[in-house]
């Protein structure tokens, strides 16, 4: 797709998240109006309109291409007993062998038990944060964290829901021009929305993944928060997750960032390949690589432990897009890959190829 894209580099930092921080405090001590748009650091994208775009989606629909999770996350409506709390997936004790994720309501069978971390797994998360502390990855100045961050409570929620929304099989340069289009033409409030023809959101929003469908998600969410939630969003993990186009990934960061409420850790594609590189979760029962980024997740909760549960997003976010890529990921170039399994045995760039033949020559 050629896109042209003009930016100003930001050298914001992801903002912190503190935990179970009463709703009180959120509204009566909105975060400071960092990264507004229109400043001096805005990252601002053009691009060129691709003619029969909507036409080609729906070409894509028919002939059966896989459609992106959290467009596909149903609820698994078999009645068994819930968890009665809703961070600790472990079993109980022995006799217990499945329980039910208060967050997805999934059945899960736990594959570690509690406390039963991978090895070295605090050395290499502390690799990754060092190699992390320049801040140069897109999510530290683009994540969906810095959505609306300069507007009041209510309507900064409302932003980090559309930010997470529109994030999805969307890179974060693409998201965040996305969003400061909308906030140009004052689209950032649930009102404004419902008001604007589908037409007009499409158009703004174009290129992101599925755009056409998120627009129509976008005029549906708009109106579901204007008559049950007077204007504002939804503040549990169950009602975001009836929200179309919302799927666990999207509820829990939008629970993270607009309400500083943890119940689950945020697991997006960088998160589910770098810890299955890693060796840090697996399929319950065996030693196979998790099958998807909810499973990945279940399985994670059970030990890492929580006042990680936050960070581990924008960390390996960062670490997946800069360093431990989804192709020819740079393990020359990575300072824990001594303790990676997977570590030179993906493609890897031409580079690490070459260096590689010149230790096999001096050897």
């Amino acid at each position: 797709m050629n896109r042209n894209i003009h930016s100003t580099a930001s050298s914001s930092k992801p903002n912190s998240v503190r935990i179970q921080r009463p709703r009180s405090e959120v509204d009566s001590n909105p975060e400071p109006a960092s990264g507004a748009y229109g400043s001096s650091d805005t990252l601002v994208y053009t691009r060129k309109k691709r003619l029969k775009q909507e036409a080609l989606e729906k070409d894509s629909q028919l002939c059966g291409l896989p459609d992106i999770e959290e467009f596909a996350f149903k609820k698994n409506t078999t009645s068994s007993k819930r968890s009665t709390t809703e961070t600790n997936i472990n079993v109980a004790s022995s006799a217990r062998t499945a329980g039910r994720s208060t967050e997805t309501n999934i059945t899960v069978t736990p594959a570690k038990t509690a406390g039963n971390a991978p090895e070295n797994w605090v050395q290499v998360l502390e690799g990754i944060r060092q190699m992390r502390s320049s801040g140069d990855a897109p999510v530290d100045s683009m994540g969906c964290d810095k959505a609306g961050s300069f507007l009041p409570p209510s309507e900064r929620r409302f932003a980090v829901l559309l930010g997470s929304l529109l994030s999805s099989q969307t890179k974060d340069q693409v998201n965040n021009a996305a969003i400061h289009r909308l906030h140009q033409k004052g689209l950032l409030t649930p009102e404004a929305i419902e008001r604007a023809d589908e037409s007009t959101i499409r158009e703004l929003i174009y290129p992101v993944g599925f755009y056409a469908r998120k627009a129509t998600y976008m005029k549906k969410i708009a109106k579901i928060c204007l008559e049950k939630y007077s204007g504002d969003i939804p503040s549990s993990l169950d009602d975001l997750l009836a929200l179309p186009g919302i799927g666990p990934k999207m509820a829990h960061l939008i629970l993270h960032i607009a309400w500083n409420d943890v119940q689950g850790i945020c697991v997006d594609t960088h998160v589910h390949r770098i810890c299955n590189r890693l060796g840090w979760v697996s399929r319950p029962g065996t030693k196979q690589k998790t099958s998807s980024p909810e499973e990945t997740r279940v399985a994670l909760q059970q030990w890492l432990p929580k006042e990680e549960w936050v960070a581990i997003n924008p960390l390996l976010v960062g670490f997946g897009q800069t360093i431990c890529t989804p192709l020819r990921p740079r393990c020359e170039a990575c300072s824990v890959a001594k303790l990676c399994p997977a570590a030179f045995k993906e493609a890897s760039s031409p580079s690490s190829k070459l260096k590689k033949s010149k230790r096999s020559k001096e050897l």
